[in-house]
């Protein structure tokens, strides 16, 4: 049987009795009809989850008892997404589907030819806390114990002045010189004596990245990698190499 999961905060797992937060207590006790002595599943975001039982339920709040703590080992890599934003609400699929498949974090790209814009600093903090409220609620509903953190928007000429620190920097191309994935992690094996632990793809919009974007990216370390002959949508070309990273080094 499945139990329904939660979300409760690392910090609140020292309480002997904690609480849902206002939304899942509502959401549990009015939509789910959960009631004392159900059992449900609540994880930190940070690899622990643990069995608990449902102690107390009013209309705005369930308070838990908590089982053993069991934890779930990080991915052997940790994957980074540097997402061109995409139009609409693709941006959301593919906050989904990389939680799905074990992104460790997400970084909305604004680029040349990306069509959304951001309107001010709360413009942007709305965004990015709507993000990471996606990015909870596939970990609740695939069962992923590791939650990336969805990071605050910046162009791409921001984000390349300061890249994070990692073992090997991708970028989905179209230029004839890239080469697969496969390809390229082969070579850094060799030259490096073995996987790397950490990986970041930056993936562009529509249209790809621009000719002088390509050219900050390769001076930013970035290695050009190709998805195929087939033209693919944004939103797939994120799926597409997360998919086969997490193939080669999970």
């Amino acid at each position: 049987m499945a139990f329904h999961r939660f979300y409760l905060s690392p910090e609140r797992w020292s309480e002997e009795q904690p609480a849902l937060d206002a939304a899942d207590s509502h959401h549990g006790a009015e939509v789910l009809r959960l009631g004392m002595g159900d059992q449900v599943v609540i994880f930190d975001g940070r690899g622990n989850e643990a069995p608990a039982e449902i102690v107390e339920v009013t209309r705005k709040r369930i308070r838990l008892s908590l089982g053993i703590t069991k934890p779930t080992a990080q991915p052997r890599c940790a994957i980074t997404l540097a997402q061109a934003v995409p139009k609409g609400k693709n941006m959301d699929l593919v906050i989904q589907k990389g939680v799905e498949l074990g992104v460790s974090a997400i970084l909305p790209l604004l680029t040349e030819r990306t069509v959304v814009r951001i309107e001010d600093a709360g413009d942007a903090l709305r965004k990015q806390e709507r993000w990471q409220s996606i990015a909870m609620e596939a970990c609740k509903q695939s069962g992923q114990n590791w939650m990336p953190r969805v990071a605050p928007t910046q162009t791409l000429k921001e984000f390349l002045s300061h890249p994070p620190q990692v073992d090997l920097i991708l970028i989905a191309s179209l230029q004839p010189a890239a080469r697969s994935i496969k390809e390229v992690l082969a070579e850094e094996q060799v030259k490096k004596g073995g996987l790397p632990r950490s990986v970041m793809i930056l993936i562009g919009p529509e249209g790809d990245f621009t000719p002088a974007e390509m050219t900050m990216a390769h001076a930013a370390g970035a290695l050009p990698v190709t998805l195929g002959p087939i033209i693919l949508r944004t939103e797939t070309a994120a799926i597409y190499c997360l998919s086969v990273l997490g193939h080669e080094l999970f």
